[in-house]
């Protein structure tokens, strides 16, 4: 019923409008902030939350100067900050490890950019292996609390920044209730939707956390590979674009060819 009346709600603003412009009523709809004061205060809550503990973290650690410290926008910016924090790996590991996941998460939570920067950096303080470990963990967990978070306020949110791409999901969702984890590890592994999308729009269209949970677990997998590999080369790469290379998309493109197969079996059986 909530799907239906998703979807019943989002296709008939069109006619509606287009009804209102028949009659000649051309009123302007005053702006309406779409979540309501306790919605804020609870997204505010959570906001305060990571603050006191990236504060807590900081304040470990030993006397310097941290004006390096920020969220890197650039190859350069990251390098530098490589550079500044390779020190402080070895001594305060524990620490600057707290730190790293805790921006992570709050970057996934409220869908800032900047997420491949920071598996690159894991790349390049950690080595392979934990990093992988590193940026699968705090990415999935940024992710549950965006599924939470959004479950709380999401909804206006994205009904008003992608009704489209919304009720197409819902669709696709409510089309495959009996096989949706391999739609799901379908999705986070090709990029037919942004995985920014996926993490707020999930719960609106009730897709259960658990199968969320284990499609993100899986399969952001190749591309932390793809990006944790490369930081370990940080001072080799000249854009953002060398992290694909022809090795790294084949193998991204057969996980995702593997998690539809399954499906596309299934339907041809029925059919």
């Amino acid at each position: 019923m909530e799907h239906q009346q998703l979807v019943e709600t989002t296709s008939n603003c069109p006619s509606s409008s287009s009804s209102m412009k028949s009659n000649g009523e051309n009123q302007v709809k005053p702006f309406k902030f779409p979540l309501t004061v306790w919605e804020m205060m609870g997204a505010s809550g959570v906001v305060l939350g990571f603050a006191v503990g990236l504060v807590g973290v900081y304040l470990s650690l030993p006397d310097s100067d941290y004006s390096f410290l920020k969220l890197p926008r650039t190859l350069e910016d990251l390098r530098i900050l490589k550079d500044d924090l390779e020190q402080y790996t070895s001594d305060y590991t524990i620490q600057v490890l707290l730190v790293y996941c805790t921006v992570y998460i709050f970057m996934q939570t409220f869908m800032i950019p900047g997420s491949v920067f920071m598996s690159l950096l894991a790349g390049s303080l950690f080595g392979v292996l934990k990093g992988v470990a590193i940026v699968v963990f705090a990415a999935t967990a940024g992710a549950s609390s965006c599924y939470f978070l959004s479950n709380l306020i999401g909804r206006p949110l994205v009904l008003s920044l992608w009704p489209d791409k919304l009720v197409f999901f819902q669709n696709q969702v409510a089309k495959r209730e009996s096989r949706l984890l391999n739609y799901m590890l379908f999705l986070r592994v090709t990029p037919t939707l942004p995985n920014t999308f996926l993490n707020v729009a999930s719960p609106i269209v009730n897709v259960p956390y658990h199968t969320f949970l284990l499609a993100t677990f899986i399969g952001i997998i190749p591309a932390a590979y793809v990006a944790v590999r490369a930081g370990t080369t940080l001072g080799e790469l000249r854009s953002i674009s060398d992290l694909y290379d022809i090795q790294s998309i084949g193998i991204i493109f057969f996980i995702g060819l593997a998690s539809v197969v399954p499906t596309l079996m299934r339907d041809n059986n029925k059919s």
